[in-house]
């Protein structure tokens, strides 16, 4: 079982227009709303990936709660842990996408903000996952119970307590978030994967790079949800014991897929057409 510790949005979605600059206005954008939320994408995305995954999160006691965890629901997704708070709004991502597939993302994070330590002191966990859209308190209090794999993605870039890097084994980041962590990202004996975009991503251990991987070509829709996907499909294929190449080769091949549908949940890919997008 794996248990994912992170945040739950409901994601409106404006695609079609150029991105505005600082001050501008622009029109002509279609509007759609999606369930979303880095730990409910990364919940998700690992379900479809063929794993039994539990979601420990917070959402309002409001109208937008359902809808935000339709998808998780009927993907097998476990959510008895997952709590609703009165006086609390669900969290909300307000998403521009270009025609490019470019994106900028503003969150309100409503009762994301209100998980807390108590929420997961009783709960048994053994692998973890987590992202830093929730308190700091509620994922450390994660790691220190979980007994397998501990992944963190260090997402939105933030100053974090040495303890819970400590208590890593897996930490997955983009480029501008390994700038803005430095070498503490790295220690002895834990791996740190760094996604590149289009480039593909590194795997490192102990500050050594151990691999690399370029994606598939596929045609871009929109890039919502790749990194949730990456950052899954990474640690579940080194919970099953995959080696460090195929891991990272399997890892961006999924955030690939991601990207050819719109939407951030609804762009999830299985595990047979990771493995399909593989063979080309």
């Amino acid at each position: 079982m794996i248990t994912v510790v992170g945040s739950v949005n409901l994601d409106l979605v404006a695609s079609g227009a150029p991105l505005p600059r600082p001050g501008e206005t622009v029109t002509g954008a279609r509007l759609a709303r999606y369930p979303g939320g880095k730990g409910a994408n990364q919940a998700l995305a690992a379900a479809r990936l063929g794993h039994q995954v539990r979601l420990i999160a917070a959402v309002g006691n409001d109208d937008m709660a359902e809808e935000a965890l339709k998808l998780l629901r009927a993907g097998g997704v476990d959510l008895s842990a997952t709590h609703f708070l009165n006086g609390e709004t669900t969290g909300v991502a307000l998403i521009a996408v270009s025609p490019e597939g470019e994106n900028l993302i503003v969150v309100c994070p409503g009762a994301n903000n209100a998980l807390s330590a108590s929420d997961v002191q009783e709960e048994t966990i053994g692998h973890m996952l987590g992202v830093l859209e929730v308190p700091i308190p509620a994922l450390l209090a994660a790691a220190r119970r979980a007994t397998g794999l501990v992944a963190l993605n260090l997402a939105p870039a933030l100053p974090v307590p040495d303890e819970l890097l400590t208590q890593a084994d897996l930490l997955v980041v983009n480029e501008t978030e390994a700038a803005f962590y430095g070498v503490s990202l790295h220690a002895p004996g834990r791996l740190v994967a760094i996604s590149l975009g289009s480039d593909g991503a590194e795997l490192w251990k102990g500050g050594t790079r151990i691999a690399s991987a370029r994606p598939p070509q596929v045609r871009v829709v929109d890039t919502v949800g790749a990194g949730d996907t990456f950052f899954a499909a990474l640690s579940c294929a080194l919970i099953k014991g995959i080696d460090h190449q195929a891991a990272l080769t399997f890892a961006v091949a999924a955030g690939a897929a991601t990207c050819t549908k719109p939407g951030a949940q609804p762009s999830l890919p299985t595990r047979a057409e990771v493995e399909a997008l593989l063979k080309t």
